[in-house]
């Protein structure tokens, strides 16, 4: 029996890079803050627009909201940008035992342990990578953010917008985002899922994104800021680089 070592030594090749493409992940960008001023002045200095409310904001975060937006709560920080966190550090941050049990080193200068994000930002440079990881930050309006909190996404049939003209609806431990905002989030997800073990969505909540994912595709800005997010931070986001192939984009 005749066996083709070369054909075989390439498909397991092949097989390594499509894994190794697969699980590319951010280990460039451990800072938070950093990540937030790189995004400021390398990805976003020419497209200032948040993510739910399409709100255009300058370049000292000053926010002009969209004509009809109201926010019962957290008023003051509806004329601030902040930056979003897609899928939330809370939901791949309990994945780490700084966060959920804390560290011999996770001991405030009163002799007391903490631990939660605080903790597992000092101790665990894994979780680091991912919470700086820009692919899943986004500008948002202050109050938005605030509100959307740790809060899954989801569907909310026949809920009002908890910010007047712009779309967001907040019901109980689900937010429904506006159209507009539903592919971006959906492959955000999926890549989050597919770069990072510690974060692994529901069936439910896959079934959701793959849904999203196909109903809201990808335009140019989606695809020239996955561009320069890749520059900056050396890894590819394969989710938004191969629907941009799709699309010619």
């Amino acid at each position: 029996m005749f066996i083709d070592r070369k054909k075989i030594t390439c498909t397991v090749l092949g097989l390594f890079a499509l894994a190794g493409t697969v699980s590319a992940q951010n280990t460039t960008i451990d800072s938070f803050n950093e990540a937030k001023k790189l995004l400021e002045r390398q990805v976003y200095h020419d497209h200032r627009v948040t993510i739910y409310c399409n709100a255009i904001f300058d370049k000292k975060k000053n926010i002009t909201l969209p004509e009809g937006f109201t926010a019962s709560k957290h008023e003051k920080r509806s004329h601030r940008v902040e930056w979003e966190h897609v899928v939330p550090a809370e939901n791949f941050g309990r994945a780490f035992p700084e966060w959920r049990e804390g560290h011999p080193d996770c001991v405030d200068s009163k002799g007391r342990d903490f631990k939660g994000r605080r903790c597992a930002e000092k101790e665990n440079m894994t979780y680091r990578h991912m919470q700086a990881d820009m692919y899943n930050l986004y500008p948002a309006i202050g109050s938005v953010n605030a509100l959307r909190s740790n809060i899954n996404f989801g569907m909310l049939p026949g809920a009002k917008s908890d910010f007047g003209t712009c779309q967001m609806k907040i019901e109980g431990n689900t937010v429904e985002p506006p159209e507009s905002a539903r592919g971006v989030i959906a492959r955000t997800y999926k890549y989050m899922d597919a770069a990072y073990k510690e974060f692994n969505m529901s069936r439910q909540q896959k079934q959701l994104m793959d849904a999203w994912d196909k109903m809201y595709p990808v335009d140019a800005w989606e695809c020239e800021r996955a561009r320069r997010i890749e520059k900056i931070q050396k890894n590819r986001n394969e989710i938004v680089a191969k629907a941009c192939e799709k699309a010619g984009l």
